[in-house]
């Protein structure tokens, strides 16, 4: 799970009050300032022939809700601490809770918390405001199913690392919808099986906005959806815990079936979202990816996903320059594949990891497609070491001297194959970048096998295959600006027309303007 180098729709109507869609032209002879907060305006580059991306711009702009109480609701008075898990225990499952304009209050136990019960609702007036005050650990709780926390900010919990702050305890169904979650340490929420997360404010939290796991379990149908994901991991948890891979905008975990559509991620410190094993079946559509200091969008150790009609700008400046600066030649980039691809034996809406219809403009890099070589189910390299790929439950079979032949072999390593990318439009401006080298490539590559000893992946076999065999391909896509290609491992950089000659054969149909910008 650390970072390795080496179907629900929100209705039209309702998304059309949370989405603002802004269009124009962002190249600019200098480089862009960064957006300073939730009111900065984007659009998609013109001429890309992607749709015009949305902005989720709900931090400046929360939907207010209901000034009355509706009818039957139990009314919360934050004048009375604890009033409102004095209320949620003192009423029957089913019930909605209106909470009042004003500061709502825990009695300042750690664990004072909503245990919620089944079915329950929690609406905020204008004004309402939940706030653990840096003291309380968690908001809501609890493993009841189908509850809905709708209208209300939640701010200032201090839940401990990987922990989360609603929804504790990863309970299902539960519906996120017009809320404000905010300036909370650890997770500002986890997450259960058909959660629905929507046209929400998640801000300025300590480790990640939402963390996407479920203890000892798979979460099925996740939807993630006009949202504006921003600033979070402000706690700086790769400085930390070097090499945790614990930060990030979003985490998923062994998620099987998530739609995230139309969310405006940015800013956050490391990636901006990030899948981290044996995640499957994503669909990743009409995102506003930037600015964040890491990649915009990692896909590592996990199965078959769409990604489409994403805009993607100004995304791993900071990572990218600090690797460059410091010697480090890894094509760090802006959409890492890092050991992920298709799989037809895993059930899911495609069979492979299809890329189309985005753009990206003026990032550190382009897309990388990674495999490690000795990155494999029951090998020293695999950090989920919990966990083996979909194809092997059983860890101790990928021991020698099984895993030398099939169907080991192949069933223990998750592959980065499948991956097809096409139809998409790649801009780079050096000048608006800053960058001299090191920058604007294109990746497919693996390092040298080196270990353990009874791998059946020493040396070059791993890249040769990421490389040459794994059904990996670029066709269709327009380049502008001075790209590079990096085939096989590190040393190995190409200009355009190598890397449409043999024997890579890639970017058939594509066409190539080395003018910067545009």
């Amino acid at each position: 799970m650390v970072f390795e180098r080496r179907r629900w729709a929100l209705p039209v109507a309702a998304l059309a009050l949370v989405l603002s869609a802004v269009t124009g032209c962002t190249s600019a002879p200098d480089a862009p300032a960064k957006p300073g907060g939730a009111g900065s305006a984007s659009g998609t580059p013109s001429g890309s022939g992607a749709p015009a991306a949305s902005l989720a711009r709900v931090c400046d702009r929360p939907a207010a809700g209901p000034a009355q109480a509706p009818p039957g609701a139990v009314t919360v008075d934050p004048s009375v601490v604890g009033d409102l898990d004095a209320k949620t225990d003192d009423n029957p499952p089913n019930t909605t809770f209106w909470l009042l304009p004003g500061t709502h209050r825990f009695t300042s136990d750690p664990y004072a918390q909503v245990m919620a019960k089944q079915g329950n609702r929690y609406l905020g007036a204008p004004g309402a405001v939940l706030d653990g005050r840096k003291t309380n650990h968690y908001a809501f709780g609890g493993t009841a199913r189908d509850v809905t926390i709708s209208h209300l900010t939640v701010q200032g919990f201090v839940a401990p690392q990987d922990e989360g702050v609603v929804n504790h305890d990863m309970a299902d169904g539960w519906v996120i919808e017009y809320a404000t979650i905010q300036h909370n340490s650890g997770a500002g929420l986890m997450a259960g099986a058909r959660q629905q997360l929507r046209a929400s404010c998640v801000r300025g939290n300590g480790q990640y906005g939402m963390n996407g796991y479920k203890t000892g379990d798979t979460i099925r149908g996740l939807v993630v959806e006009g949202n504006e994901i921003v600033g979070n991991n402000t706690d700086d948890w790769e400085r930390r815990q070097p090499g945790c891979g614990c930060s990030g905008g979003i985490k998923f975990w062994a998620i099987d079936g998530a739609d995230v559509r139309g969310n405006w991620v940015h800013d956050n410190r490391g990636a901006g979202l990030w899948a981290d094993t044996n995640n499957n079946d994503f669909l990743f559509e009409g995102n506003v990816l930037e600015d964040n200091d890491g990649a915009a969008l990692m896909y590592e150790t996990s199965y078959n996903a769409v990604i489409r009609n994403n805009t993607i700008r100004r995304n791993n400046w900071v990572e990218g320059r600090k690797e460059a600066e410091g010697g480090d030649d890894f094509p760090y980039a802006t959409v890492y594949i890092s050991e992920a691809g298709g799989e037809p034996r895993v059930r899911a809406r495609t069979d492979r990891i299809e890329i189309y219809g985005n753009v990206l403009e003026n990032n550190w890099n382009g897309i990388t497609l990674w495999e490690n070589a000795d990155r494999f189910c029951n090998s020293p390299a695999n950090t989920s070491t919990d966990y083996c790929t979909l194809l092997v439950k059983e860890t101790a079979r990928c021991a020698p001297p099984g895993i030398a032949g099939a169907p080991l072999y192949d069933d223990c390593r998750w592959k980065t194959q499948r991956v097809e990318i096409h139809d998409n439009r790649f801009v780079l401006d050096p000048s608006v970048v800053r960058c001299t080298e090191e920058c604007g490539r294109m990746a497919v590559l693996a390092n040298y096998g080196t270990s353990p000893d009874w791998s059946p992946f020493l040396g070059e076999s791993v890249a040769e295959a990421i490389t040459l065999r794994q059904h990996n391909r670029w066709y269709d896509n327009a380049y502008r600006g001075p790209w590079s290609f990096v085939v096989h491992d590190t040393s190995r950089k190409l200009g355009s027309g190598q890397w449409r000659g043999a024997p890579y054969g890639q970017d058939a149909g594509s066409t190539f303007d080395a003018q910067a910008g545009g």
